[in-house]
């Protein structure tokens, strides 16, 4: 019998003029993610993205909108993942232009960091984030379910 674990993340929205800043965590990651990390015990949703964004990129984000919720299982031999995302709007993306002046404590833990755009050749996980920015939709006034 697997062990069943539950996994609650929090990740940023830092889109700026078309661009959206992603991350790869591994050269071998099968797409890019949004920055952000796992929710730590006793922890609110917003103060966990705050804390993680620090930690990897070294700059204070301004927590805007939830944006979107994403529910996700993965199944092995020996445990079962669940995992709920959030996905908030930073609403201060100016902050982040220059990826050159990130000095985050937890920066060694990324591969890459990069802005992309609707065309840029880049696989972008969950897939729905990918399809609404080259849609120009990523940023809605309602919160969208990615299941």
């Amino acid at each position: 019998m697997s062990e069943k674990k539950l996994t609650i993340r929090c990740r940023a929205i830092i889109y700026h003029e078309g661009k959206l800043l992603v991350v790869q965590h591994r050269p071998t990651s099968a797409g890019f993610a949004l920055p952000g990390g796992h929710l730590e015990w006793g922890e609110g949703i917003k103060e966990c993205l705050v804390r993680e964004i620090i930690e990897e990129l070294g700059i204070k984000p301004e927590i805007g909108r939830l944006l979107y919720v994403h529910n996700m299982k993965a199944v092995t031999e020996k445990e079962e993942v669940q995992t709920v995302e959030f996905f908030f709007e930073v609403t201060n993306p100016i902050d982040y232009l220059d990826i050159s002046k990130f000095e985050g404590t937890h920066k060694h833990e990324l591969f890459d960091i990069k802005w992309v755009d609707k065309d840029d050749e880049v696989n972008i996980l969950p897939q729905p984030i990918q399809t609404d920015l080259k849609a120009g939709t990523i940023l809605s006034d309602e919160v969208r379910y990615i299941g």
